[in-house]
């Protein structure tokens, strides 16, 4: 039932008595630089503020068996990380509400060239609204408010009044594979609640990702005798326009489909990376080109790498170099289907209220053609996942930023969410 209005206003004030510290607790995040494979020290952070508050506590490594037998693990590679994956467990002290999980991630995308920000890219600087940082809004404003609202309760006395697993996960960023270890390691509640920075909404429906590698062989020779070798670079610009044509395609068979049909181009091919050759006057002997693209939900991860080899196999076939070379396509990371989160769930209408009240106005909800971790629960544990989180600008960008004020109010409403969806009983002395 809904919250007691003298509960409400409590647990918002209390939000807000904790907000320096909570913005302080971020900076301290975003100060680690958690790349890909460097999250170690950024995990035992999280690991020692969990267990400061009383979680029981968990810290696995990835199962690359079990993750390579699940239709949604991401192949590993030498760059997946090896860092743990960090869960702090909340018991009750009479299991009476609805249990939750809330996640979030710590590994962070590559900065680019740091001359081309206007603060260190590690450097947690506040101008005005804005906190800046690599990862600050995507996403350990979110993380450190999986902590921030569950505190907010606490400084009041009050406790969830159901299990609660805080998750902390890496390779978010590349194959999906730490909330799937989640999973796999039997994690699972009433709902998932992950504060993605979301502009203040609800996720409705998100796209699948894949990752590929196309690898192009050329025949080197000098270029004074240029026409009788073979220019692999010059053979990645014909593939990638047939990708291109692929994605062409993809977006065509948006009709029809609901959150698609009136988005301008809701399938993204992205040209990541592309190295290639050894030597300037040299013909090319190789060339290598890293992609991404997205694909609709209902649509099998499998059945879009078939697609994706028969687009590069059949330029191949007409192509008189690559008819003789044909170019290898090595599926390398995300490997993941994308949802829909169904209207009309109890947690929604939950999150629904809490919004209403931190924010003054009625939940949007949305569709994103980004990866987000909450496939693994739409998917597998087949309850309700609510990506949403607060506002930001620059994600993936240089001077990423996420926006304070916003980041108080979803702060405000995850813990209202949290004291409805779990109901709430005094702390435990």
């Amino acid at each position: 039932m809904p919250l007691d209005l003298a509960l409400r206003d409590d647990i918002l004030a209390s939000v807000e008595a904790g907000f320096a510290e909570q913005i302080a607790f971020t900076q301290d995040l975003i100060r680690f630089p958690s790349l890909r494979g460097q999250e170690h020290a950024c995990q035992d952070f999280v690991f020692r503020a969990l267990r400061r508050r009383g979680f029981a506590m968990d810290r696995f490594a990835m199962d690359r068996a079990l993750i390579g037998a699940h239709p949604g693990g991401g192949p590993f590679s030498e760059a997946h990380s090896d860092a743990p994956i960090v869960v702090g467990c909340h018991h009750p002290r009479a299991e009476t509400g609805r249990s939750l999980i809330l996640q979030a991630h710590v590994d962070v995308v590559p900065t680019g060239p740091a001359d081309q920000w206007t603060h260190a890219p590690f450097d947690p600087v506040i101008k005005g609204d804005w906190l800046y940082g690599r990862g600050g809004a995507d996403m350990k404003a979110g993380g450190a408010a999986n902590l921030a609202c569950l505190d907010a309760l606490r400084r009041i006395g009050l406790q969830p009044a159901a299990t609660v697993y805080v998750e902390s996960v890496v390779e978010e960023e590349s194959t999906g594979n730490g909330a799937l270890m989640t999973h796999l390691r039997g994690y699972r509640a009433d709902a998932v609640l992950i504060p993605e920075p979301e502009e203040e909404m609800l996720v409705r429906a998100n796209v699948g990702v894949l990752w590929f590698q196309v690898e192009m062989r050329g025949v080197p020779v000098h270029v004074r005798e240029m026409g009788a070798g073979a220019n692999a670079i010059d053979a990645a610009y014909r593939v990638i326009a047939a990708l291109r044509a692929l994605e062409a395609e993809l977006n065509a068979e948006k009709a029809g489909r609901e959150h698609f049909e009136n988005e301008a181009h809701p399938i993204n091919l992205n040209i990541g990376r592309i190295a290639g050759g050894d030597w300037a006057s040299s013909v090319p002997c190789w060339c290598r080109i890293d992609c991404r693209i997205g694909l609709y939900p209902g649509v099998g991860a499998e059945a879009m790498a078939r697609r994706i080899e028969d687009c590069v196999s059949a330029l191949a076939r007409q192509d008189r170099f690559l008819a003789n070379s044909p170019p290898s396509v090595t599926f390398n990371g995300f490997f993941s289907e994308g949802y829909v989160l169904e209207p009309g769930s109890e947690a929604e209408a939950v999150l629904g209220r809490a919004h209403q009240a931190a924010i003054g106005s009625a939940l949007k909800s949305f569709m994103t053609a980004g990866y987000l971790d909450a496939r693994v629960h739409a998917l597998y544990d087949r309850v309700p996942a609510l990506c949403y989180g607060p506002k930001s600008e620059n994600i993936h960008a240089f001077d990423e930023r996420v926006s304070l004020a916003s980041l108080k109010r979803i702060t405000g409403a995850m813990a209202l969410f949290v004291a409805e969806w779990c109901g709430v009983e005094s702390v435990a002395i």
